[in-house]
């Protein structure tokens, strides 16, 4: 369930028999753990090590690169401007240790969020509790079979970040296929077109939501699943196929997180993909 690796740098090169464990653990649906990565943040930026700079709104605040934007941050003028340069420089130096760790040539750089606030003490409905075992699913974001990876860097100066790691995809997958209703004829479409949705969501999209939901839900799952305790302490990253791995964060505050997307045909094993499984134990065929 995780896989310890020795980087030191967030740039290359990297050993090549480094690299090849490093996808084959990641595709197989390990976590991938660099105990000695940290992202130093420089001393300016310690001042948003506080969970006031979070507007109370939303669990994390985030940062679109492309646009410069940041949302759910309750900062403004030059502090909100250092903010989301800080939050700029990770996702930047993120995307460069994946692109060269990893054989993906054409990843999408998504959005990247800051995570301020303590995970414990939180009060949410069982669909929106991360700390709940799940898979990530977007609601408002169509997938179509395309993957979620997110890379994670726990810089709070103390406190470790607490995950729970759940069964293989495929043994959650193969107990829950048959709890999910069947998908309403013209949802996707209406969804779509009213724009809930940023386009249609594929029969995979409609698929993962309900083995999401149906999985927090599951009392009996959540409380006797096989699961193993992971702790990230401080100074620490690690990287994940979110959309594979079923994971719950119990605990800690101010970690980074920058998002990737990248079709499966970029895998090294494409045939491991949540919508291949899902495919081939439905025997239909999803996007």
């Amino acid at each position: 369930m995780l896989e310890s690796l020795p980087l030191e740098s967030w740039r290359g090169p990297y050993d090549q028999g480094l690299k090849a464990r490093a996808v084959s653990a990641l595709e197989n649906g390990a976590v991938l753990f660099f105990p000695n990565l940290p992202f130093a943040l420089l001393e300016p930026e310690k001042q948003f090590l506080d969970a006031s700079v979070s507007d109370g709104q939303a669990k994390n605040i985030s940062l679109d690169h492309t646009t410069g934007k940041m949302q759910a941050s309750s900062l403004t003028g030059e502090k909100a401007g250092a903010l989301a340069a800080m939050m700029e420089r990770f996702g930047s130096q993120a995307a460069s240790l994946v692109h060269e760790l990893l054989p993906y040539r054409n990843v999408e750089r998504a959005r990247t969020s800051f995570r301020p606030v303590q995970v414990k003490g939180r009060h949410y409905s069982k669909i929106s509790d991360d700390r709940l075992l799940h898979i990530d699913a977007f609601p408002s974001r169509p997938m179509q079979g395309r993957r979620i990876l997110r890379f994670f860097a726990n810089v709070a100066p103390s406190s470790p970040r607490h995950w729970h790691v759940g069964q293989p995809f495929e043994d959650f997958a193969r107990a829950f296929l048959p709890r999910v209703g069947p998908h309403l004829p013209g949802k996707s479409w209406l969804y779509g077109k009213l724009g809930v949705t940023r386009g249609r969501r594929s029969l995979y999209d409609e698929l993962m939501l309900s083995l999401h939901d149906a999985g927090k839900l599951d009392e009996n799952f959540q409380n006797n699943s096989p699961h193993q305790a992971v702790t990230f302490p401080p100074g620490c990253s690690w990287l994940v196929f979110t959309d594979q791995v079923l994971h719950a964060a119990l605990g800690g505050e101010f970690a980074l997180e920058q998002t990737f997307h990248l079709d499966i045909t970029e895998m090294a094993e494409p045939s491991l993909a949540p919508v291949k499984v899902l495919e081939r134990l439905s025997g239909k065929t999803l996007v």
